[in-house]
């Protein structure tokens, strides 16, 4: 018995010939072997003979498109062969063992050989369910003493090892009931010794490893635009005029901001009314519900309220005579209605009578806080946690139009279909952020790669009374390249991440973090789009891409952010304004997007950043599609969209768009095609006409192009006709505005540079960083008076503006006297304080000839 290959499309938005398949490939009385893809195969061992067609909670798909294979018996084995393994199964000889059932790779995958009791030693790991009382690696847990006391934390394991292969036991997992109305739970009932395996080969391809996982369990959803924007959160007692003062100081401040979480305190929380569990809005602090869900509509903002519905349905709430009765109890008993997880009757009630009114009245979703017992109280080991992300985002899907998304945690392996997930109460350290990039890339090893961290801590450490500027910096910064952006925090009047309550820095460099974050939403929701169709989460780690450098495994914090990002956040404290890191660049250029330095891979740097500057390295070449305004809302389908062209050879990219908040975006989308290609001087660049259609769709849509870290370009044309262009000195950065047209149409702009027009060696960030100096040097040096060399290099800005016809020179000038900065600030009249100080603002070393 074979089954045919099937040719698959790879350009996005195309669809193919998906010739589907239940991919059994042998059977006999007791043994069943299914090939899902050529690197994932099911075997099954059955006592009865009765084999399981059902849904597990793991595996969703039970067809799939058509994949090679071959099938022998040679006399005394079954032997089963795809392009990445070879299984050989002992005929009639009863359960999978050590002795009857053996599989080794094929193909050009990395070679191993595997039969049941091989030890897996080098897995990868994946994720774990909550970080409540982590403090980096370690779980802070009360001793006999009464303090915490640290104990080393542990992921759970994840699909992915350098060993090559995985197997996936969902022998005793839970099945679907197959309910046309919405599937449900059900007890698997199997003679005892039964087996249901997957094994899954792949080398060191770890990204086909994924997709094939997803082909069994289902693809990761693509969230709501929304969801990419700033979320506000803080447990804090919020009155309805707090938050609009707090909405209106975001706007003053000039802050963007999308989703406001609302905690426990929405509803009544004194214990005569439940305590941590509610399910009635709390009129003390809000009069007229509905008329604050309107206003927050009004202002764009999306909503979720905090749940912890472990306690019930009270004789309290508003909803409980409807809910008792529905759930076989007279209401005048005031009898509690007992949560149960896995009752479908209950669950239908609360959505009805509760949760659904509540969605009706301008609650966007759910953030499901359950902290209580992991399994459910009627069916034995079934996860509440995993279940609840089920149903929460099943019925959310079912009921409504727009995207269903869920705020919660991780509840074992099939959930990366049920996002966002919630990392819970980690400490405000240094140690806790040091562990976020890690621990959040890692999660893509089981497909969860939207995690949403409490960004700058919940728990301040012991001892520790004020928040830390600094790590809160850094913290938002890690943020702007996490998969959500969300800061939280606990109850502590000292504890406080408003940013208009630090000093002017830190508030800038939080704003610049979050309307960073704003600014790369169009390059994030395109990645988050191909999450969803190659099961490669945004943020993941080094070893996907790279997996034959051992750089990749060792270097722990530093993450792929999308396809064209390389991302190292800076995750401790500075000295004398900058912190180090230590980032591996992979072979290729790589573009230093803080200092506009072009760095060659295959190699390690130490590299310093101010507390403005955060490391991100760009490949070169490289388009990355941006928002070309301050947007204060990721609301709208027609914003203008700027191409940044990096330094390198030709790139193409393909820009994803959708409605946003629809569930149609699987059939419903558009890609439009952009390329660069550089040829000596001249480089030209490709808007290729809009492919598809969604609901909203803009018919016209206005375009830039950057170039940055170049010299002024001699000529410009759009579409053929001569334009002018501006020029953004702070980044070197020529700036193209394409007229407004339909997006039917190609676009052509082309650029005449210079000869050698690159500045990719760092001038970028040597001019921020000394006219930055030069304006704190007065608080230093009161009655500086500068001269010819020291002067001219403060206002480098305003001369590139002023004397354009002069650019190259102003530059050369720059850098010939920045290569002699230890001699031009020696000659500079100032106090050897002075001169200390300003070096160290540029990062620089003190000259080793007498500068104390």
């Amino acid at each position: 018995m074979a089954s045919i290959l099937l040719l698959t499309s790879t350009i996005p938005g195309i669809k193919a010939d998906n010739t589907m398949s239940d991919g059994i490939v042998y059977q006999d009385k007791h043994v069943r072997f299914t090939v899902v893809t050529d690197g994932l195969m099911r075997m099954e061992y059955s006592p009865d003979g009765k084999f399981i067609n059902d849904k597990s909670l793991v595996a969703v798909c039970r067809n799939y498109p058509a994949a090679a294979a071959e099938v022998k018996e040679d006399g005394q084995n079954i032997i089963v062969s795809t392009s990445k393994m070879t299984l050989r199964y002992k005929k009639n000889s009863g359960a999978f063992k050590s002795d009857n059932l053996f599989i080794e790779s094929s193909g050009n995958i990395k070679p191993f050989k595997w039969c049941p009791g091989t030890e897996q030693k080098n897995n990868l790991l994946g994720t774990t369910r909550t970080l409540d009382q982590w403090d980096g690696p370690d779980i802070m847990k009360k001793g006999e003493d009464g303090k915490r006391h640290p104990v080393p934390g542990k992921l759970d394991k994840g699909l992915l090892a350098r060993d090559g292969w995985t197997l996936i036991d969902d022998s005793k997992n839970f099945l679907f009931d197959n309910n046309p109305d919405m599937e449900w739970v059900k007890t698997r009932k199997v003679k005892k010794g039964a087996q249901d395996w997957y094994f899954m080969a792949y080398g060191n391809d770890y990204k086909t490893a994924l997709k094939d996982f997803t082909t069994l369990a289902g693809k990761i959803p693509l969230p709501p635009r929304y969801a990419f924007g700033y979320w506000w959160s803080r447990w804090w007692a919020y009155s309805e005029h707090e938050f609009k003062q707090l909405i209106k100081d975001f706007e003053d401040y000039r802050i963007p901001l999308e989703v406001l979480v609302i905690d426990m305190d929405w509803h009544y929380t004194d214990e005569a009314h439940g305590g941590w569990t509610g399910w009635t809005w709390n009129e003390w602090l809000f009069p007229n519900h509905r008329k604050f869900l309107n206003y927050l509509r009004d202002k764009n903002l999306k909503v979720t309220l905090n749940l912890h519905p472990a306690s019930g349905i009270k004789k309290f709430e508003a909803a409980y005579p409807d809910v008792a009765r529905e759930n076989g109890i007279d209401p005048s008993s005031e009898k509690d209605v007992e949560w149960v997880t896995s009752d479908k009757r209950f669950v239908n009630s609360v959505f009805k009578n509760i949760l659904n009114p509540m969605t009706d009245e301008g609650v966007t979703f759910w953030w499901l806080d359950w902290q209580q017992d992991l399994y459910d109280s009627k069916i034995d080991s079934l996860s509440n946690t995993w279940w609840l992300n089920y149903t929460f985002f099943t019925k959310m899907a079912k009921e409504r139009k727009v995207r269903p998304m869920l705020y919660h945690r991780w509840g074992g392996l099939g959930n990366h279909r049920y996002q966002i997930g919630f990392s819970g109460d980690n400490y405000v350290t240094w140690k806790s952020l040091d562990f976020l990039p890690w621990f959040t890339a890692t999660a893509s090893n089981v497909c969860y790669g939207f995690w949403s961290h409490d960004l700058g801590g919940h728990y301040m450490a012991a001892g520790d009374t004020v928040t830390n500027p600094e790590l809160y910096i850094r913290s938002m910064q890690f943020g702007t390249y996490a998969p959500i952006m969300r800061t939280h925090s606990n109850k502590n009047a000292r504890l406080v991440k408003e940013p208009w309550n630090f000093d002017r820095n830190t508030l800038n460099a939080i704003r610049d973090a979050i309307q960073s974050r704003y600014e790369l939403v169009p390059y994030i929701y395109t990645m988050a789009r191909k999450s969803h169709d190659t099961s490669v989460s945004i943020c993941r780690p080094m070893y996907y891409d790279y997996p034959e450098n051992d750089e990749a495994y060792a270097m722990k914090n530093q993450y792929m952010f999308g396809d064209r990002m390389i991302v190292m956040p800076v995750t401790s404290p500075g000295v004398d304004g900058f912190s180090e890191i230590e980032v591996w660049l992979p072979e290729g250029d790589w573009y230093e997007k803080a200092t506009g330095t072009m760095l060659h891979g295959g190699k390690t740097y130490k590299r310093k950043f101010a507390l403005d500057e955060t490391p991100v390295y760009i490949k070169s070449g490289s388009i990355i599609p941006l928002h070309a305004e301050k947007e204060k809302t990721l609301r709208r389908n027609d914003a203008p969209i700027a191409f940044t062209i990096y330094p390198g050879e030709s790139d193409s990219f393909m820009l994803y768009e959708d409605n946003g908040d629809d569930q149609k975006y699987d059939n419903e989308h558009a890609f439009t095609e952009v390329s660069s290609n550089r040829n000596h001087n001249m480089l030209t660049f490709t808007i290729s006409a809009r492919k598809g259609t969604y609901a909203d769709m803009p018919a016209s849509r206005r375009f830039e192009i950057r170039i940055p870290a170049t010299a002024r370009p001699l000529k410009v044309k759009v579409d053929g006709i001569e334009s002018q262009y501006s020029y953004d000195p702070t980044q070197l950065c020529c700036i193209i505005k394409i007229p407004e047209k339909s997006c039917d149409i190609e676009r052509t702009v082309e650029v005449t540079l210079p000869e050698g027009s690159e500045i990719a060696d760092g001038t970028i960030g040597n001019m921020k960083r000394f006219v930055e100096a030069f304006g704190g040097l007065k608080n230093i040096y009161a009655k500086l008076r500068v001269n010819s060399d020291f002067g001219p290099m403060a206002t480098i800005y305003e001369a590139l503006e002023y004397y354009p016809e002069r650019n190259s020179e102003l530059i050369s000038q720059f850098n010939s006297r920045y290569a002699r900065i230890h001699e031009i600030v020696k000659e500079q009249e100032m106090s050897d304080k002075a001169r200390n100080w300003f070096l160290k603002k540029l990062g620089i070393e003190q000259d080793p000839d007498n500068l104390k």
